[in-house]
């Protein structure tokens, strides 16, 4: 489709992306080289997993013997008439190697996308690329002399992500998040001591007596139902607080918890928790009876004592800080490198990209009389920029750690209680290590 076939404005693309439940959109300005028969380029890292929504990941080997991350999107093209088609056969594809991102199959299986503009090799071409509410990317590519292209070049103050810019869906829109998010966290922090509660799926309010209601309650004021799904808080930001003896400690010391993925493989995945526990775990240290334990701070390749085994990162190369299998793991293994619990690569990279592209972390100070309460700090720290490649960086590094608590109870007895408990964490200190950019931003 040429620019003169094509009548559309930007504000008229905007609101068929809003019409399709478009949520964030993202422009890229295309290059040379992107086209689909060389993959439209996406970054330099696996950022784009954080930015764009994807489905379940796999670790594939090439004809030509080299290992693969591929996953799949939910992609459609925006049609004139503002309906979407289906383009099946795209994917995000991940070469460790480089390592950089590229966008694929997005031609296949459609009839009415724009196949002249995807296989040319013309600089300027613009893409659009909305998110929608549901998961789905929403595509419109026009040329680079479109009216479109010309009035998104005139805009300026744009947001950058990744290899992208982020656009304004419209009035409501006009307010960056990373603003709106701050100016929430202010109007917290003014409201001084909050009640412990959580906000369930339906919007109602509950009591909050458990050791995280600290976060509970933050999400809770952000309008955040208590969930366990992984994906971000509060517009594309995870929320992060933490309690804190005093604003005005210094709290770099201060351990925080980054997910609670289960193990994806190894003997607790084979045999099952309790199995696990009985055969890698310890009697109650305190002396508690008919109790089996497992915790401990587990670093890579470091020996843990108390239970023998070492976390070991199977398929990175420490040295050159990269990824070099595809199929790799982290993994505790025993003296014997028996794989007693692992986690897929493939796993974590969709886990921590989702989840921590962008996070905000809260301080908190609490009380329990005379009731149990939060207030939240006027100072927050922002950590904006990362992919799973620098968190496998971080675990080598040993400043995030394994720190499960897991534990059997009344184990002697024909109906053991098993309490699941995996958690990687690190201490606050050290956040700057997982972050492109880390900075610390006042409320007032």
């Amino acid at each position: 489709m040429s620019s003169t076939d094509d009548p559309m404005t930007l504000q008229q693309l905007r609101n068929l992306m809003r019409g399709n439940g478009v949520v964030r959109l993202l422009v890229k300005e295309l290059a040379v080289n992107d086209t689909s028969k060389n993959q439209p380029y996406l970054g330099g890292d696996f950022q784009a997993l954080s930015i764009l929504p994807v489905g379940q990941i796999t670790a594939e080997r090439t004809e030509k013997g080299r290992e693969t991350l591929k996953a799949p999107m939910s992609f459609w093209w925006l049609l004139d008439d503002g309906t979407v088609e289906a383009a099946p056969g795209t994917q995000l594809i991940l070469y460790p190697q480089y390592p950089e991102v590229r966008l694929s199959g997005f031609l296949r299986g459609t009839r009415n996308a724009p196949n002249a503009l995807m296989k040319s090799r013309v600089a300027g071409r613009i893409m659009f690329l909305g998110v929608a509410a549901d998961g789905r990317v929403i595509c419109r590519v026009v040329a680079s002399d479109h009216p479109i292209a010309n009035e998104f070049r005139s805009l300026s103050n744009l947001e950058p992500t990744g290899v992208f810019w982020k656009l304004s869906l419209g009035a409501q829109d006009e307010i960056p998040a990373r603003q709106r998010l701050l100016a929430e966290l202010r109007r917290v922090h003014d409201a001084n001591w909050v009640g412990s509660y959580a906000l369930r799926s339906d919007g109602t309010r509950v009591p909050c007596r458990a050791s995280n209601c600290v976060g509970y309650t933050l999400e809770a004021e952000l309008g955040i139902a208590r969930n366990g799904y992984a994906e971000p808080d509060f517009l594309g930001w995870e929320v992060k607080a933490s309690q804190v003896p005093s604003f005005h400690a210094k709290a770099t010391s201060k351990v925080l918890t980054l997910m609670t993925p289960e193990p994806t493989g190894g003997y607790y995945r084979d045999a099952g928790v309790e199995a696990f526990v009985r055969r890698f775990g310890y009697p109650d240290k305190r002396g508690r009876p008919d109790r089996l334990n497992f915790g401990g701070v587990f670093r890579a390749e470091s020996r843990q004592q108390g239970t023998g085994l070492t976390l070991h990162l199977s398929g990175y190369d420490v040295d050159r800080r990269k990824m070099v299998d595809a199929n790799g793991s982290l993994c505790l293994l025993d003296d014997s490198d028996f794989v007693a619990a692992s986690w897929s690569f493939t796993a974590l990279a969709k886990l921590w990209n989702r989840k921590h592209a962008q996070a905000v972390y809260v301080p908190a100070e609490r009380r329990t009389s005379p009731d149990l309460a939060y207030r939240y700090a006027d100072r927050v720290r922002l950590g904006e920029g990362t992919d799973f490649l620098m968190l496998l960086s971080a675990i080598a590094q040993q400043s995030v750690y394994y720190d499960p608590g897991i534990k059997l109870e009344h184990e002697s007895t024909s109906s053991p209680t098993v309490k699941r408990r995996s958690q990687f964490r690190i201490k606050s200190g050290d956040l700057s290590t997982l972050y492109q950019s880390m900075s610390e931003v006042s409320l007032t």
